[in-house]
């Protein structure tokens, strides 16, 4: 089973990260990165690219994007927590992400990272639709709230949390990070079994 681009199981299970300055944990980082790239942020970044010369009005991938988006999100909380699964968990870990993390803090409080998680995540991916008065839009500020109404724009969403996962990408290149880097072996490991 590949777990990444041209990525066995068998490779993660031969790679040495017992060591925090093992030159093996170059390559496990590079193996989630190409993971996370190719199933997320490129089909993303196509979506968003192949509609960037129409005017707002006539872009319609506004779904699609943030179905993807929130699917990451929440797949980087669990690797911030080291959950094998968020079953049980996923609204606390997805608004954890929203409300804690550099790229995002600044825009979500807890009340609208739940709000976000409600209207956005559960309605686009349950149900193919925004709940409520929640709108997606592709430009303007990260987060519009008009009374009851909150626009997402989701190509500002989506660089936030490119530059997001390239923060933790950082992160777990620190050797000194050792909590963070035990959560990510736990996660990737539950992939690898």
């Amino acid at each position: 089973m590949q777990i990444a681009p041209g990525v066995d199981v068998r490779q993660w299970h031969d790679l040495s990260l017992d060591d925090p300055d093992s030159p093996d944990w170059t390559g496990a980082i590079s193996i989630f990165e190409g993971r996370i790239r190719r199933r997320f942020i490129d089909p993303i970044d196509y979506l968003v690219n192949a509609e960037s010369g129409k005017p707002p009005t006539q872009r319609c991938f506004g779904f699609a994007v943030l179905a993807l988006d929130c699917m990451l999100v929440e797949t980087l909380g669990a690797f911030l927590k080291g959950l094998e699964d968020t079953d049980g968990q996923s609204k606390s870990v997805f608004c954890e992400v929203l409300s804690t993390r550099p790229q995002f803090c600044g825009g979500f409080n807890e009340v609208l990272a739940t709000r976000f998680y409600k209207d956005f995540r559960c309605g686009i991916l349950h149900q193919a639709e925004t709940y409520g008065d929640s709108r997606v839009w592709s430009v303007g500020e990260l987060i519009q709230t008009d009374g009851d109404e909150i626009t997402i724009n989701r190509n500002e969403f989506h660089k936030r949390l490119k530059a997001e996962f390239q923060g933790y990408l950082d992160e777990l290149r620190d050797p000194r990070n050792t909590e963070l880097r035990k959560n990510f072996r736990t996660k990737m490991d539950f992939i690898s079994r």
